[in-house]
């Protein structure tokens, strides 16, 4: 199989292996101060686990040209390899807003579909950037109900703040927005991505609102209760 690879003028993208391996902690590092800076629940991942992905031939790392880590993504596989995610994207701080994120996020998507040519390939995420880039590469939004139901996946969203409002909605749908890239259905026909992100992003603002105030109020409900 062939490797993925991409080189600009700055930075050079390719499909990770041993040489990176020194790499894991610096990544595990940035992932918690993403977090941090979000504000956001994250998954835990140890250098051990980054490390395997790499070795499974399952991961795509940016360079800069003089050896600076630049950013990083993998790929997780769900129900018996049915359900592909990309997961784990991270740009380092210092090289963000030059489009890094995007051709990762690319590279990631291509090598998930070489290695796993009839699986769906979806992900979960509050972020309009990772919208966007899903909506560029031919995902469409989804109920979770379409999702992988395998439980070691949706383990992975404990550590979010937003944890209450999934498990509230027995786990049918959260502040997150599910999208969905199915090979067998994939048409290749071109339409105005501006316009149709642009219906799918004041959706998904009416949605977040809706799912907010509900949740508040209920909360606010039950202190007073309490407080009886």
């Amino acid at each position: 199989m062939a490797s993925i690879k991409i080189a600009s003028s700055e930075f050079i993208i390719q499909q990770a292996d041993a040489q990176h391996f020194h790499y894991a902690e610096e990544i595990c590092k940035m992932y918690i101060e993403s977090a941090k800076q979000r504000g956001t629940g994250i998954a835990k991942r140890t250098p051990e686990y980054v490390t395997e992905k790499i070795r499974e031939e399952k991961a795509i790392i940016a360079l800069h040209r003089d050896g600076r880590f630049a950013g990083f993504s993998y790929i997780e596989t769900w129900s018996h390899g049915n359900y592909v995610a990309n997961s784990g994207l991270i740009v380092n701080p210092e090289f963000r807003n030059k489009g890094l994120g995007a051709d990762i996020k690319g590279a990631i998507f291509e090598l998930s579909k070489k290695k796993y040519p009839n699986a769906k390939i979806f992900g979960i995420t509050t972020s309009m950037a990772v919208l966007k880039m899903n909506s560029d590469l031919g995902y469409r939004p989804v109920t979770f109900s379409e999702l992988t139901q395998d439980d070691q996946f949706w383990k992975g969203c404990q550590s979010c703040p937003n944890i209450d409002i999934l498990t509230r909605n027995d786990r049918k749908m959260c502040l997150c927005t599910g999208m969905l890239y199915d090979p067998a259905h994939h048409e290749e026909k071109k339409f105005d991505i501006r316009k149709q992100f642009a219906k799918f992003d004041r959706w998904l603002r009416m949605k977040q609102f809706v799912l907010l105030k509900k949740f508040r109020g209920e909360n606010s409900e039950n202190n007073q209760s309490t407080s009886h």
